[in-house]
């Protein structure tokens, strides 16, 4: 498959997981990069952050706004501390071997997955 037409439609299943669910779309994203499009690990990441300081989520934000799901005091406390968290982060995986990044990133899916089918 031509590798335009898969990131196209990666994004765009990415997106809507996102919008569908408030999933970030990395964990679709990077995987994908990774193991379909054979891009390095850190690379994968960095990518998908790059997208990410476009306004990928307005029109989700949009829709949750219309329909009153927005605590814009939470989001506003955590955004503020996500900008140093990534910087710092990416200041960390850039220092660390890529396998050890890879199996960080599996593990903390692995687990969140783990923890959100258990949850009652």
């Amino acid at each position: 498959m031509n590798e335009v037409l898969i990131l196209l439609l990666v994004g765009l299943f990415a997106g809507f997981l996102s919008g569908l669910i408030g999933i970030g779309g990395g964990i679709v994203i990077v995987p994908v990069l990774v193991y379909l499009l054979n891009f390095n690990q850190k690379t994968a990441q960095g990518t998908t952050l790059l997208m990410f300081l476009f306004p990928i989520g307005i029109l989700g934000v949009y829709n949750y706004y219309k329909g009153g799901f927005l605590d814009y005091k939470t989001a506003l406390i955590m955004g503020a501390t996500f900008v140093i968290g990534s910087y710092f982060g990416s200041k960390t995986v850039i220092a660390i071997d890529t396998k050890i990044v890879k199996q960080i990133f599996g593990a903390f899916i692995i687990l969140i997955g783990i923890k959100m089918l258990l949850n009652k």
